[in-house]
């Protein structure tokens, strides 16, 4: 990760967030009004000094009456500053989220080609949790990194082994089952999705922190690639694949950040790590195969592989009865189609974990929007020869049914929870730079934080 934070010693620029309607700073107002400059939610005005050089910088915010606010709107200015050093001055309304929103706007990825970004810093304000902001900065790009990744440098074992990476960090242990191995230790929809590739499926399953303490579980989609399988993707549909391990990579930093909080809980974290590919033994529409959880499951579309890895995972993962299980993954476009690439949908039977989930999302900028498990839409996975066909029979309702699908093989933990997520900017916007995204981890951080904090 690049330097973000400017050193607590090192001279730091101003810039005054200005409202509309509102005076500005005296240093700053008489150049304004020189170069015409309107203050303007988002605009941006260097201003001079008496040498030339930069004396600070006018920052447009929305003003009293304005009918919604950006919190991030902060974040447009790591691209819009010169390379230097700066602090935060003026009507601020969250300091945190502002500078939040600069830092994370300043990711670039560069692993390919050297980044074009410069340097900007900026100072973290006295009220803000300086280690908890760089924590979930970290954290952050890490899980970007990951989704923009593509697949041909990161398969199922390049996925493991970033989990073994962050486990290696933070002193946790991680245990896999791999290739047919699965079929040995009872992960038959793992093993069907994953077996058509020349790169081995696998459960990865990482655990830190002290066996007596609290457990919470994270369930993570970890498709590294998805071709559809033989109900083939068009060719538009495959160009964004390399994200459908985007549910992985959320929880990955989600793990990251409670691991770095050092929170009280006993946390694992498990990912079903495959490639859907194509070949003389891929799984078939019509197929029947056992689960995990003991569910016979017919396959109704080899393209809904997600919810078949996560139907094993989940039963693993409820095995130990935890207090919390939360799973995300890239699952549906009938999500997108509901609620848009930004607004990922929350679906829970707990009341109280939603309310305090949708608050924590709504104060971390992190945003999700509750959808109902709603359980006459069950009957639409009926199967005639099985106990349950992965989809739905229809075109209605497809993030619910699926949705509908996971919980049956969660029964044992106190709280589950489901994040249909789309972990992709399809552009940029101030704080989120076009590319892969980690979605729900924050507000799922806070939440962990508030309940298990010290």
């Amino acid at each position: 990760m690049p330097p973000i934070f400017a050193a607590p010693s090192e001279p730091t620029i101003p810039i005054w967030f200005a409202a509309v309607g509102e005076e500005l700073p005296e240093a700053a107002r008489g150049w304004a009004a020189a170069t015409g400059f309107e203050v303007g939610p988002g605009g941006v005005l260097l201003v001079p000094d008496e040498t030339g050089g930069l004396k600070g910088v006018i920052f447009g915010i929305e003003g009293a009456k304005a009918r919604s606010r950006n919190p991030f709107l902060a974040g447009k200015l790591a691209g819009a500053l010169p390379a230097g050093a700066y602090r935060l001055e003026g009507a601020v309304a969250d300091p945190r989220l502002a500078t939040l929103a600069i830092a994370l706007g300043s990711y670039r990825f560069a692993r390919y080609r050297k980044a074009q970004g410069k340097e900007v810093r900026i100072a973290l304000p006295e009220a803000v949790d300086a280690a908890e902001v760089e924590r979930t900065v970290a954290a952050t790009f890490l899980g970007r990194d990951l989704v923009n990744t593509p697949a041909n440098d990161l398969g199922p074992e390049e996925l493991e082994g970033a989990i073994r990476e962050l486990a290696a960090r933070h002193g946790a242990e991680v245990s896999s089952i791999v290739g047919d191995a699965l079929l040995d230790e009872n992960f038959p929809l793992v093993h069907a999705v994953g077996r058509a590739s020349p790169r081995a499926p696998r459960i990865v399953d990482l655990r830190w922190g002290q066996a007596d303490d609290p457990r919470v579980t994270l369930v993570g989609k970890g498709v590294c690639f998805d071709t559809g399988g033989l109900d083939i993707k068009p060719s538009s549909g495959m160009l964004l694949m390399k994200k459908d391990m985007g549910g992985a990579a959320a929880m990955i930093a989600l793990a990251d950040m409670v691991m770095g909080a050092k929170l009280p809980v006993r946390l694992r974290l498990i990912v079903g790590a495959v490639e859907n590919s194509i070949s003389g033994d891929a799984f078939r529409p019509g197929d029947v195969y056992p689960s995990r959880k003991g569910l016979s499951v017919e396959i109704g579309n080899t393209d809904a592989e997600g919810r078949l890895v996560l139907a094993d995972a989940l039963a693993l993962a409820d095995e130990e009865a935890p207090e919390i299980i939360v799973d995300a993954a890239t699952l549906t476009g009938a999500a997108r189609v509901a609620l848009g690439p930004d607004l990922p949908p929350l679906y829970t039977d707990d009341e109280a974990f939603a309310a305090d989930l949708l608050r924590h999302a709504a104060a971390q900028h992190d945003p999700l929007w509750r959808l109902p498990l709603w359980n006459p839409y069950d009957d639409l996975l009926s199967s005639k020869i099985a106990d349950v066909n992965h989809i739905s029979g229809g075109a209605f309702a497809g993030s619910v049914t699926a949705a509908l699908f996971l919980r049956r093989f969660v029964e044992n933990a106190k709280v589950w929870a489901h994040l249909d997520i789309f972990a992709w900017n399809p552009s940029a916007r101030p704080g989120r730079p076009e590319g892969g995204e980690v979605q729900g981890a924050r507000a799922l951080a806070a939440l962990l934080q508030e309940r298990y904090g010290r």
